[in-house]
Order: structure tokens, then sequence, then C-alpha cells
């Protein structure tokens, strides 16, 4: 072993190490305090005055992380936030984790891991090891990444410093399967590298899972949010199909799930939300297109998924006519904006799109989401309903996109002229329900 190589693993396994975590979102902020709770000295950098502000004071904006841990944590000096990337000069390990979104061409948008690593190189010295955490397509640790770190710090990968990826593995909103317990997935630029980041998150996790290349690991987490795609969009044409077939979908799925080997449940919705499914597989569809070869499942299922805000917006109109009222002016009230139940995060939610459709087709539109208070996007800028059950009542068409479990189900249904469940919410007492039209 390189003497550089066991120095740094050394400080690591005694954890005199000092942890830098760029980006402190929903990835690195639960990733930086669970470094921190294991005895690290941790600081997060981020561009944004606001995060690093309340971090300093100890507080979360993270429904996963609770404001007493963060404030414990910076009370004892094991976790600190800044704006300024001079803060990494001194620390011994660096993960990356910022966002991937697309841009609206569908292309990949690498800028955050571009401003990243060029933010992070001048900081680069000898014994320090960095791994990428943000989601994105094989190759780009070694060939985005590295050239930047090496020609700006004059320093020699493996030699000098050690740069891996580890695809963050992040669920919000889980309880059973959190940062510290999920299996981490690390693949180095070299096995060295592998080894010394793989020492480094072994302190902290629970299961390291070491493979061959960063390649592996990039792909082994585009694999697994493109699996999850393409299952959802074979349930939402199964939708569709049962639709026109006058078939439950619902009672189809939940009868194909008695089976206990062969078959994994998925359940159709409105359109795909979150930070991963939506995107991470058109990445892989994307860096194919480069080699001449067309992703023919992310393709496909892509174009179901996302025509899905399209066919609700089907089934509210269908449900109004049958009620003789136009989708333009009638008061529809949105129950939940949240890409996923019990959360407040808004990224890629298919609650969005409807909402467009539907102010696209002069519908009176409101919200409700006990966990979004204010919803901007593009140009809408809307505040949550107040009181829930009197909009309720108000409405001429409740949908429910988000079944959050705070809702009664049983109140709205009983309150509501009319309501399209997107999710089986209402389960039975919907099926059963004539004023209900389900998905």
């Amino acid at each position: 072993m390189k003497k550089v190589q066991e120095v740094l693993i050394k400080k690591l396994k005694e954890k005199t190490a000092r942890i830098g975590v760029v980006g402190i979102g929903y990835v690195g902020l639960p990733l930086a305090v669970v470094f921190a709770e294991a005895g690290f000295e941790v600081i997060g950098v981020d561009p944004i005055d606001e995060k690093v502000a309340a971090i300093n004071r100890g507080e979360s904006y993270i429904l996963d992380i609770e404001s007493s841990r963060v404030g414990a944590l910076v009370k004892a000096g094991k976790l600190s936030a800044s704006t300024d990337y001079a803060v990494l000069k001194d620390v011994d390990a660096v993960s990356i984790c910022v966002p991937t979104p697309l841009r609206k061409t569908g292309d990949p948008d690498l800028s955050f891991i571009a401003s990243a690593t060029h933010s992070l190189a001048p900081y680069v010295h000898e014994g320090m090891v960095i791994v990428l955490e943000s989601s994105t397509y094989p190759g780009t640790t070694r060939e985005m990444v590295l050239p930047v770190l090496e020609a700006t710090s004059g320093l020699s990968v493996c030699n000098d410093f050690f740069l891996a990826f580890s695809p963050e593995r992040v669920d919000p909103g889980r309880e059973d399967w959190t940062t510290i317990n999920t299996p981490k997935v690390i693949g180095g630029i070299t096995e060295e590298c592998g080894e010394v980041a793989s020492a480094w998150y072994r302190q902290a996790l629970d299961t390291v899972v070491p493979v061959s290349t960063c390649e592996v690991a990039e792909m082994a987490k585009l694999l697994e949010n493109t699996f999850r795609m393409i299952n959802i969009g074979l349930v939402n044409e199964l939708a569709i199909m049962c639709d026109r077939l006058k078939i439950d979908v619902w009672e189809v799925i939940d009868a194909a799930a008695t089976k206990p080997f062969g078959f994994m449940k998925f359940t159709p919705g409105p359109g795909l939300g979150g930070h991963c499914i939506p995107i991470d597989p058109l990445y892989l569809s994307w860096k194919l297109k480069s080699l001449n070869y067309n992703a023919r499942f992310i393709e496909l299922a892509s174009e179901i998924n996302t025509n899905m805000p399209r066919y609700t917006m089907s089934k509210i109109q269908d449900a109004l006519n049958m009620q003789q009222k136009p989708v333009n002016g009638s008061r529809v009230l949105v129950l939940g904006v949240a890409y996923k139940p019990d959360i407040d995060d808004l990224r890629e939610s298919p609650a969005l799109d409807v909402i467009h459709l539907l102010n696209e087709k002069g519908a009176d539109v409101a919200y409700h989401d006990p966990y979004v208070p204010v919803l901007k996007h593009d140009n809408i800028v809307m505040e949550c309903v107040g009181e829930l059950m009197g909009e309720v009542a108000d409405a001429d068409c409740v949908v429910i996109i988000t079944n959050h479990s705070d809702y009664d189900y049983k109140a709205i249904l009983d309150a509501a002229s009319l309501i399209v469940d997107t999710r089986n919410a209402l389960g039975t007492a919907g099926k059963n329900s004539p004023k209900v039209v389900r998905l």
C-alpha cells in the first residue's frame, strides 16, 4: 500500500480526517449529519446563503433530518457550513452531492457537477479523497471530473489524491431505509481509489458494496431507476388498457401481487416525479445515442409516463362532462402537489403538469398540501388553501394527485361532489361510489 493511501486510510479509520460535503440538500445534508454523528468533523458547502445560515443556526430544512440532530452537532463543533469553497483546503475527504437535472431539450444538465468540480479543484491536495454522488451517465467521473482535478491541482490520481463514484440512494420520507443503513455502492477510478473511498464510508455506514470501477457504480444507479421507470411505465399503460377494457386496474394489480414469486408490485399514477426516476434513465438514453444506439425500452417508458398528466386531464374532463360542466370556469381542487406522499419535495411532481394543463383549459385551480404552503413553478404562484373540508365541498371537482396519509379520505369522499382519484386513495369506497372516477 502506498504511503499516501496508508496515511489517509489511517486518518479515516481514526476519524481524525475532516470531511467536506458539497451540496447540502436532500442528499448532502443527511450524509453530512451521518458522518458528523459518526465522529467526524464535517463542513458543508452550498451556494445558497439561506441553507448555510440555517445549518450554522442548528436548524434543518429537510423533513428527514430533525433540527435537534443538526443543533446538537453544530453545538458540539462537528457540523458547520459555508458558501466558500476555500474551507475545503484543509479537509481530507469530500463528497459532491449536487443536482443533475435535465435541460428543457431532454439533455443532461451537468453544469452543477462542472461548477462544483472547478470550484473544488484549486483546493485539492495530496492525501485527499473525493467521491461524486450525483446521478449521471457512465463515464462522467473519469471523463469530466478527473481531468479538471488533475489539470488544476497538478496532482495525479491514485498517487496523490483519490477519486471515486458512489450513487446516492436517498428516498425522502422513508424511515426503514435511510442514509445509514441503505447499502452503499462505491467504485473508484482505480482499485486503490475504491479502497480509500470504501474505507471512509465504512466508518459511518452499515454496508459498503465495492465494485471494480466508477463506471460500474454509475451504471448500477441508472439500472436501479431504469428498472423502476420501465415497470411504472408498464402499469401506467396497463391502466389505460384496463380503462378501454372496462376492467379495474387496481384489482388486477392486487390479484397479480398475490403471486409469491416472479412478480413485483408497481402501481399507476398521474405521472412520474422525484429527482431520480423521471431523469436518470434519460441520462443513459442520451449517452447511448452518442454511441449510435437507441435505448428503446427507456424511450417508450418515458413516452408513456410523460403522457400520464394529459391522461389524467382527460379523466378530469370526462368526469366534469358527466355532470354537464366544462373545465373552463370549474373550480378544481388538487389534493397533494409533492411528488410522493408525506414529503415536501416538488421536484418533477406530476401535479405541476396537471395544474398547468388545468390552467390552459381555463379551470379555476386551487390546491391543498399539508407539506407545501406555497407553490412556485414557472409562471405559477399559488398558496395552499386554508380550511380543507370547506374547499372540498365547494369544488366542482377534487383531484387526488398525491395520497398523503394526513388526509381523512372518508370525510373527503362524503363532502365532495366529484372526485378524480389517481392513486386509489379512496380504495373500495371510491370504487363503489358514483361520484368517483379512478385512473
